[in-house]
């Protein structure tokens, strides 16, 4: 590297400047002290722990997506944290152990080994919640409904929600029993929505097999009556896969009732953290943005490890999509300029004022602008005390 570009940073990577930061900033706050409002209990996890901590309970999902180094202390191989939500599950079955249900939520910087997606950067601001100790189906819909008004504090519009359940999936591939082969090319088909690969790869399932459910399923997708389809198209089906359809159309219904200016949506082709989630999961999406803005679902046990399974069910959004994509909101009023006087009075009045306003004083070699400084009011003297007026 030589010395004219000894500034360039990663690909993927970047400073986050004024007034974007402040923005940032200012949404971070917004969505923790929700969550808080909501009864869950903010943690700040490490940025870096041992692997087989970081990885509990996601498969090989992290694995590719996690920056890996070796501690000097130990030789023991480490990971910068890609996602936060194992963190939480050990702190809660590890550190806090606490009965009953335990909320918790995390706000910060998750770095990634490549972009999820083109417009994305390799350091996201996660932000998330997780529930645990509760299999109910009350749990889930709390995790929904504070996720959808995470995104109305953040002024995002238009949200469409999209359902779907990873045990339909798990039970109708347990009943075919393919070899291991088969059934990982169809589950990279079915991620894809490759409905000709399907086809082929399914052709020899007969009517009312698995396989031949598997097949009809990936076509189904789209609004509600998505969901009676795909009930006719799995009629006859176990009673696991039963019981999943009837819990999306009871969570479906209670959001309808609750929120009834989103939409939703129903796609039994999402099989996102098929190694991860264990029932319900759900992506909140905003028109004209094609990635999810936030997403979530269950996954239970995934503190067994750690010496005790629990339920569990949360969401997690970033922060810096949220801030690209949400309505603008009001700007606040500009700040106040002092000038470089060392009144005593006036360090008095300025120490007042900066307990609710932005106040910039000047220094004796400063010779900007106010107005430079988003300065709209200054401080000055009149009849022997400081006040505020209008920048004339």
């Amino acid at each position: 590297m030589t010395d004219s570009d000894r500034w360039l940073l990663p690909d993927g990577v970047e400073d986050i400047l004024p007034p974007l930061a402040g923005h940032i900033e200012s949404l971070r706050r917004r969505v923790v002290d929700t969550c808080q409002h909501w009864g869950y209990q903010l943690v700040i996890p490490p940025l870096i722990e041992y692997l087989e901590s970081l990885f509990t309970g996601t498969g090989h999902d992290l694995a590719l997506q996690t920056f890996k180094l070796t501690d000097q202390l130990t030789g023991r191989m480490m990971g910068v944290r890609a996602d936060m939500t194992p963190q939480a599950a050990r702190i809660d079955a590890h550190t806090l152990r606490q009965k009953g249900i335990t909320r918790l939520c995390y706000a910060g910087h998750v770095l990634h080994t490549r972009p999820q997606h083109m417009l994305a950067g390799r350091t996201p601001i996660q932000a998330g919640c997780e529930l645990f100790g509760s299999a109910s189906e009350a749990a889930d819909a709390e995790i929904i409904s504070l996720m959808l008004e995470v995104l109305r504090v953040a002024g995002v519009p238009r949200v469409h929600l999209d359902l779907a359940h990873v045990g339909i999936y798990q039970a109708l591939i347990r009943e075919a029993n393919f070899d291991s082969q088969t059934e990982s090319a169809i589950f990279d088909a079915m991620g894809r929505k490759s409905i000709p690969e399907l086809d082929k790869l399914l052709a020899g399932c007969g009517p009312g097999s698995a396989g031949s459910r598997l097949k009809q399923l990936a076509r189904i997708s789209g609004d509600r009556p998505a969901l009676a389809e795909a009930r006719s198209a799995l009629q006859g089906a176990s009673p696991e896969v039963t019981e999943a359809l009837d819990q999306l159309e009871r969570i479906a219904d209670m959001l309808g009732t609750g929120y009834p200016e989103i939409t939703l949506g129903f796609d039994f082709c999402e099989l996102r953290g098929y190694n991860y989630h264990t029932g319900l999961v759900f992506a909140a999406y905003c028109h004209g943005h094609g990635e999810a803005l936030a997403k979530g679902g269950r996954y239970d046990a995934i503190g067994q490890v750690f010496g005790r399974a629990r339920p569990a069910t949360g969401f997690s959004v970033d922060i810096r999509a949220l801030v690209a994509l949400a309505e603008p909101r009001v700007q606040p009023a500009g700040a106040i300029w002092a000038p470089a006087d060392a009144d005593p009075a006036l360090a008095g009045v300025v120490s007042g004022l900066r307990m609710t306003e932005i106040v910039i004083q000047a220094l004796p070699d400063d010779n900007t602008e106010p107005q430079a400084r988003g300065c709209d009011r200054e401080l000055i003297k009149q009849g022997g005390q400081w006040v505020v007026q209008p920048l004339t």
